[in-house]
């Protein structure tokens, strides 16, 4: 089995000194998915839930299609994959957190399901047990306020796609331990990511530069300055951007993308961060980009 060594805590308030071998995932989309694939490959066990079984085989299906990705690159082998699939077992019972000395939360990015989701870990969870999310926006101060453990609740905010992007941003609320921000902080590693420990602002790092550059280039479409393609071709050769920022948008999804900036807007109060129309318009529209076959492009 995997472990994390916990460090010794500088502010006095529990922590777990058992190793970390078992993790739990609340989510079996493209980030449940990517979160379970990266922890199952570096040895740790991993049950992953959802509200349907469903789901769950689809969250399942993309891993094995990730992994045979990875063998025919050569980059695992045949053996690595079917070990990495075996760690990873499906529940559709919350009740399944019970065990595990982690739990990532990467459920849909609406503040009220997170509130939920906690409320019900922090009831179901081992008491030494880390509670995480992997929210790109939602303050991590007001997700723990939620729970009995404070000390024990952090943002580990995966990138998307999760088995090829590096960075994890280690978000640390308002009363988040010492001890449980090294221990998240090894774990990122341990699992191959590199790990930047932010503090708890609407956006964090991330998604407070990357977003209004997204809702800009947004404007520009709305404003006719450029089509999609110019903008993003702009971008890609001119900034070297690897993925123009419309197509970035499509890729992360227009109503994540939406709610993002939403909670920017509310909770830093700054006008330079309220939607673009248009953005709200194609989300009403049901054009969220690659998942719904139409966003700025067409797929």
């Amino acid at each position: 089995m995997a472990e994390a060594t916990t460090a010794a805590s500088q502010s006095g308030a529990p922590y777990r000194t058992e190793p970390i071998d078992e993790v739990a995932i609340i989510g079996a989309g493209q980030m449940g998915n990517g979160i379970a694939h990266v922890f199952a490959a570096a040895g740790y066990d991993v049950a992953m839930i959802d509200v349907n079984d469903g789901a769950l085989q689809r969250g399942l299906s993309t891993i094995e299609k990730n992994l045979d990705r990875q063998v025919k690159k050569g980059s695992i082998d045949a053996a690595a994959k079917d070990a990495t699939l075996a760690r990873v077992s499906t529940h559709v019972d919350m009740a399944a957190v019970e065990g595990a000395g982690i739990v990532v939360e990467a459920a849909t990015e609406n503040a009220d399901l997170k509130f939920r989701i906690f409320q019900d870990v922090d009831r179901l969870a081992n008491a030494g047990a880390i509670l995480a999310t992997n929210t790109s926006s939602i303050s991590i101060t007001e997700i723990a306020a939620r729970t009995r453990r404070p000390e024990l609740v952090i943002g580990m905010h995966f990138m998307n796609p999760v088995p090829v992007m590096q960075l994890v941003e280690v978000i640390r609320g308002i009363a988040t331990s010492d001890a449980t921000t090294a221990t998240t902080m090894e774990l990122a590693r341990k699992v191959g990511k590199t790990p930047v420990e932010v503090n708890d602002y609407p956006g964090f790092v991330a998604n407070r530069i990357l977003m209004p550059m997204i809702n800009e280039a947004v404007y520009c479409v709305m404003e006719g300055v450029g089509t999609p393609e110019a903008i993003d071709t702009v971008m890609k050769l001119g900034m070297n951007h690897p993925m123009g920022p419309l197509t970035l948008a499509d890729f992360i999804g227009l109503d994540t993308c939406l709610a993002i900036l939403e909670v920017m807007h509310r909770g830093l109060g700054d006008p330079k961060y309220r939607p673009c129309p248009l953005l709200r318009k194609y989300v009403a529209a049901g054009w969220l980009g690659r998942k719904t076959g139409r966003g700025f492009y067409q797929y």
